[in-house]
């Protein structure tokens, strides 16, 4: 019988020391090139009414209500 779970400090053993500079600068480069898409949905996710707005009328259209046009005097 052996325990399925991993023990708390052994937990990030598998990843080797030599490997997370490179996978930190992948990530870096990953929120880099995100497509607009992904940008505009994820700034609607941080604002509630965007959120729900999308919820009825899709991330696009909820996107294009609260930030699309900006209106100013």
């Amino acid at each position: 019988f052996s325990d399925p779970f991993i023990n708390r400090r052994r937990a990030n053993d598998f990843i080797q020391a030599g490997m997370r500079p490179g996978i930190i600068s992948q990530e870096r480069i990953r929120e880099r090139s995100k497509m607009p898409q992904e940008r505009q949905r994820e700034i609607c996710e941080d604002y509630y009414p965007c959120e729900l707005y999308a919820f009825h009328h899709g991330y696009a259209a909820a996107y294009r209500h609260y930030f699309g046009t900006r209106r100013t005097k």
